[in-house]
C-alpha cells in the first residue's frame, strides 16, 4: 500500500484560495492524498464565495473550517504550496515548496472567481502529478 503524500495549502486567510486548492487535492488525489489547508492570520470563516464556486463543481466546502497554520500536526510535509502570504509566508517543514502567488479573489465578480477557482485547480493537478499521485488516472476536470 503507498504511503499517502501530505501536501498543505497555505493563504493568508485560509478562506478562498488555500480552501479550494485543499479541496481540489481531495476530489484530484483521493486516498493517495493527505490534504491539509490554513491561513497565516485565519479569518475564522471559508467565504460563500468558494462554497458556491466549490458546488458548482460538486464538491462541498461547507464541511471546511478556516484553520491556523498553529492547527496543523508538527509533521513534514511533501508539498507546501504557498498562494502569496506576504511578509507571513510560513516555517512549516517540507521537502518541497512552492509559491503560486495567486490573486485572493474575495471581492472579485463571480466569474472572475471560477477563473482563480479553475487557476487553482490547474496548479494543484500540475503538482499532484509531479509528487506522482494518481499517475495516469487523475482526472483533469473534476
Amino acid at each position: 500500500m503507498n504511503v499517502p503524500k501530505r501536501v498543505l495549502f497555505v493563504c493568508v486567510e485560509n478562506a478562498n484560495r488555500s480552501q479550494m486548492a485543499e479541496a481540489f487535492a481531495r476530489m484530484l488525489g483521493g486516498d493517495d492524498v493527505e490534504a491539509y489547508s490554513a491561513g497565516s492570520r485565519p479569518s475564522g470563516v471559508v467565504n460563500p464565495k468558494a462554497i458556491a464556486a466549490m458546488a458548482e463543481l460538486g464538491y462541498d466546502l461547507t464541511a471546511h473550517g478556516s484553520k491556523s497554520l498553529a492547527d496543523l500536526p508538527d509533521e513534514e510535509f511533501d508539498l507546501v504550496a504557498t498562494m502569496g502570504c506576504g511578509d507571513a509566508c510560513p516555517r512549516v517543514r517540507a521537502k518541497q515548496r512552492l509559491d503560486w502567488t495567486i490573486p485572493d479573489p474575495k471581492h472579485m465578480s463571480p466569474e472572475e472567481f471560477r477563473g482563480i477557482r479553475d487557476l487553482i485547480r490547474d496548479k494543484v493537478h500540475a503538482a499532484l502529478t509531479a509528487l506522482g499521485v494518481n499517475e495516469g488516472r487523475i482526472s483533469r476536470r473534476p
